[in-house]
């Protein structure tokens, strides 16, 4: 339930009002827009009596929310939210761009890409460490001496660094980390999510393969639900009948994003496709249907990439498209 204030609600007035909610059982979550303050009761409101709370001199209105998820709720909080990574923004009107490889193999393999994508334009720096494989006989990471790698690269280039966690265990070794991600298959590990909760670290929550859209919204409210506020969410692809790419980018989530939460959702068209012609129109696609980022894959040599090779743009092929991103974005904006 959301109570919408009256303007000139005075803060003591604001603070009674709360008072009386908590005293109810309810957990209150505050949002202030520019012309709106909202108070957003977080509990069972089955039984409230709207008409005794529109009574209040400061309510303007009382609005019933149906959707489970409550903080990464829009009715919640109106306002997009831009969440900062070690300085660097994503959403509200900040986009950026969050390019590496998919695996990190050598020191010499992580230091050229990070200096390439950096030069081209990318604004955070990717690079996994341990790999969730199909197989298990793949590649699988170089786990910590991986991590060691992709700081010792943010060290050199400046840029925030993004890397997948698999277990809750791990979290100690992500403390130099600037944005955790969770992989698609790890979504809905709820134990995980509420870990990610606990912490003050930006969360990259990449949509579950086979999740719909109010699925991919509660596992980010769970993570919220624990104190951690600070969310993201990237599209990347989804499992459907179709086998000539290797997932099906659903461009349509972006907009349906942005009216049910006020969270950033960003686009990976490297893992959304699994071709790499493919990323650069699929980047700029994203770009068309409102996205706040993108994240890519790349490598200084494909062909004998540890992991997702096919995918991965050269950083030359890079660069060509960071200057295409840069004009669509322009584009756009003075649309």
């Amino acid at each position: 339930m959301i109570i919408i204030l009256k303007s000139d609600a005075r803060k003591q007035q604001i603070e009674a009002l709360k008072e009386e909610m908590v005293s109810q059982g309810f957990a209150i979550h505050e949002s202030a827009g520019i012309n709106t303050q909202l108070l957003g009761l977080i509990g069972d409101t089955s039984k409230v009596d709207v008409d005794h709370v529109m009574a209040n001199d400061i309510v303007e209105t009382v609005q019933r929310i149906q959707e489970p998820y409550k903080k990464a709720n829009r009715k919640f909080h109106p306002n997009d939210t831009a969440v900062d990574i070690g300085g660097v923004k994503i959403g509200g009107g900040e986009f950026q761009v969050i390019a590496g490889p998919c695996s990190i193999e050598t020191k010499e393999q992580m230091t050229e890409v990070a200096q390439k994508v950096k030069e081209a334009g990318a604004g955070l720096l990717r690079g996994g460490a341990f790999k969730p494989r199909t197989s298990p006989y793949a590649f699988q990471g170089l786990h910590d001496e991986g991590l060691k790698l992709l700081l010792e690269a943010k060290k050199a280039t400046g840029l925030p660094v993004v890397t997948e966690i698999m277990d809750a265990s791990h979290l100690s070794l992500f403390e130099d980390v600037d944005l955790i991600q969770v992989g698609t298959r790890n979504m809905q590990n709820f134990e995980l999510l509420k870990e990610l909760g606990k912490i003050d670290k930006p969360v990259l929550l990449k949509r579950g393969m086979a999740c719909t859209i109010d699925e991919w919204l509660m596992s980010a409210e769970y993570i919220m639900a624990g104190g951690n506020e600070n969310v993201i969410l990237c599209e990347r692809g989804i499992r459907t009948y179709e086998t000539a790419v290797r997932n099906t980018l659903d461009l349509s989530a972006i907009p349906m994003i942005k009216k049910k939460s006020h969270l950033p959702v960003i686009v990976d068209p490297s893992h959304a496709t699994g071709i790499r012609f493919m990323v650069e129109p699929m980047a700029l696609a994203a770009i068309a249907a409102g996205a706040d980022g993108l994240m890519v894959e790349v490598h200084n040599n494909p062909a004998k990439a540890l992991c997702d090779g096919p995918q991965s743009l050269t950083p030359e092929e890079f660069d060509h498209m960071m200057q295409k991103v840069t004009k669509t974005r322009d584009f756009f904006q003075n649309l």
